[in-house]
């Protein structure tokens, strides 16, 4: 099935099929995609800010959108993969980030939060910002960001609200149950999240467990039998 022929994705928190803003297509779309480049800067730089990407890390960025983190995690010196169910979103960011796509530093895919189609344990870091409810099952896609982490890898999930959200945001902002809902989710792929409310953002934030030293899980076997 090609970028263009795929069935929309339903929304887990909406219970109906993505349009508009939350899967742009067409010639809107590229209006759409323009428009959240422009209007959401001050949540990508918070976004970014928690993610701290660093020199050489490798970063999964989870519905990139136009590609505007994309850029800024790749000027950190970090190489980025993406995967974003609208290929509208695709084609834009590829354009935005050209240059890193042609000297492969970033690759830029069609694809979900729960079906990246990435190895396991790939990455330092997984972000996605501004669309979780969008996503069609909150625990598997928490579930697969886990998987793809590498031991002590980090994850950023992010959305509209915090101390001072934008006033366009005000009427998109989620409710706390929602909140302790997706928190729930990350807990239970991840052992441990917790709720972090920024300027214009809150972020659910958790970190894979590290990998346990030799010695400690050959501690940890069950003794044999007395001599």
């Amino acid at each position: 099935m090609s970028e263009h022929t795929r069935e929309a994705p339903r929304s887990w928190l909406l219970d109906k099929p993505l349009t508009g803003f939350a899967l742009p297509s067409g010639r809107l779309g590229s209006l759409q995609g323009w428009l959240m480049g422009r209007l959401n800067g001050d949540e990508q730089s918070e976004a970014g800010a928690l993610l701290a990407a660093r020199p050489g890390e490798h970063v999964l960025e989870v519905g990139y959108g136009p590609g505007v983190l994309v850029e800024r995690t790749l000027a950190a010196g970090a190489h980025v993969t993406g995967v974003d169910p609208s290929p509208q979103m695709a084609a834009q960011a590829r354009r935005r980030n050209a240059a890193a796509v042609e000297e492969g530093r970033a690759d830029l895919r069609v694809g979900t939060a729960e079906r990246t189609g990435l190895p396991d344990g790939t990455f330092d870091a997984v972000v996605s910002v501004n669309n979780v409810p969008m996503w069609s099952d909150l625990d598997a896609g928490m579930r697969e960001l886990h998987r793809v982490l590498r031991p002590g890898g980090r994850a950023v999930v992010t959305w509209h609200g915090g101390d001072r959200p934008r006033f366009v945001a005000r009427r998109i902002l989620l409710a706390d149950d929602v909140l302790e809902r997706i928190v729930a989710g990350m807990r239970a792929a991840f052992g441990t999240a917790e709720l972090h409310r920024g300027d214009r953002l809150v972020a659910m934030l958790a970190h894979r467990a590290p990998a346990e030293p030799d010695g400690a899980r050959a501690g940890r076997r069950r003794p044999g039998p007395p001599g």
